[in-house]
């Protein structure tokens, strides 16, 4: 049987280290010989959960996001430096980018807005009663790099048949918050010379979901008008506090390699001296009444799931007319695989929600 096996233990248990040198040595990835192969469940006198489970790929999933899930990831490595990380999603997105352009042709150009660098991708066969509509997108990669302004805008553009701008925003650690929000807003007002607000929808993947739902709670801030609609893709909008997910899933979901939840604020390097508590930078504790339309897309083996749910549930509560997607399974921002049937689906999703909201 086609297993995924995890054993979740929080805090993490770290075996002995042989000491070489005076330096401890690299972690060993766990062996088919030590994986566990039942289920386990402790719960200690802090509430703190010491589990293992014995996960089948399950079959409610296309025979590609079966394969996908089953291939080998190491749970145990270093992490990578922001450069190695840099270059990896360079290397990935162009790939991804000739991928998606098979798919969905365009025309890609490159530019300033506001002194911001974009991208900005037409769709061919843009039609004449779309020309005055925009999509914004901001992309994800961690706030530290760019793993989405090809995957995000080009089947968005291609399936919406609207153009679509991406923010090629500053990136921590050399620039933390608030400089992307900054970035963002200021090709947003760019755009209002241009488009009607009602004409303009906001949007992003992880990272770029976070900073969607800053963005509006800046924008509200400034007292400019609203987009037409805003996509949440994977995010979340709390960064003072962990969710349950965070403490479950890897980048890929049950594989790969994944440290226990610290006290600390998320992403550090992007909060800088920022309170975690700050209404823009963790918009869920701000004011949310009178947001516009907003699509929430989350998967069953996303690290973002808590942050994407419990940032809808705070939408919901406020009134606005928010609407949640949960694809079963699939780990975090899967519709960037060109290759997934859920994938195309997905991203379809999107662009019909905007189409629709961009019409009104």
């Amino acid at each position: 049987m086609n297993l995924l096996a995890r054993s979740v233990s929080l805090p993490l248990l770290l075996a002995s280290a042989v000491v070489q040198a005076q330096q401890p040595a690299a972690p060993v990835p766990t062996t088919a010989a030590q994986a566990p192969t039942r289920d386990t469940s402790y719960i200690d006198a802090q509430g703190t959960a010491h589990v293992t489970r014995v996960v089948p790929v399950p079959k409610t999933i296309s025979a590609e996001a079966q394969r996908r899930l089953s291939r080998p990831e190491p749970d145990q490595g270093p992490p990578q430096s922001p450069a190695d990380r840099r270059k990896g999603t360079d290397v990935y997105t162009a790939r991804a980018r000739v991928e998606w352009s098979r798919l969905c042709p365009n025309r890609l150009v490159e530019e300033k807005m506001a002194g911001v660098p974009v991208r900005i991708v037409t769709p061919e066969g843009l039609p004449e009663a779309n020309r005055d509509k925009v999509l914004l997108n901001l992309h994800g990669g961690g706030f530290n790099s760019d793993s989405g302004s090809y995957t995000e805008s080009i089947p968005i553009a291609g399936y919406s048949k609207i153009k679509v701008v991406a923010v090629l925003y500053r990136l921590a650690p050399e620039h933390p918050f608030p400089a992307a929000v900054d970035d963002s807003v200021a090709v947003y007002k760019e755009l209002l010379r241009t488009y009607k607000s009602s004409h303009i929808a906001i949007y992003g993947t992880s990272a770029g979901a976070i900073l969607t739902a800053e963005v509006a709670a800046r924008l509200k801030q400034l007292g400019l008008p609203f987009p037409a609609a805003l996509g949440i893709f994977s995010g979340m909008g709390d960064f003072s506090r962990f969710g349950d997910s965070e403490a479950l899933y890897a980048l890929r979901g049950l594989s790969g390699h994944l440290d226990a939840p610290e006290p600390e604020p998320h992403d550090p390097e992007y909060v800088a001296a920022t309170d975690p508590r700050d209404t823009v930078l963790s918009p869920i504790f701000s004011d949310l009444h009178g947001l516009p339309p907003t699509l929430f897309i989350t998967s069953g083996r996303d690290l973002l799931l808590s942050g994407t749910v419990n940032l809808h549930r705070a939408y919901v509560n406020a009134g606005v007319d928010a609407r949640l997607v949960v694809f079963d399974a699939l780990p975090h921002a899967f519709w960037y695989d060109s290759t997934l049937p859920e994938a195309i689906e997905a991203n379809l999703m999107m662009a019909d929600f905007f189409a629709q909201q961009l019409r009104r």
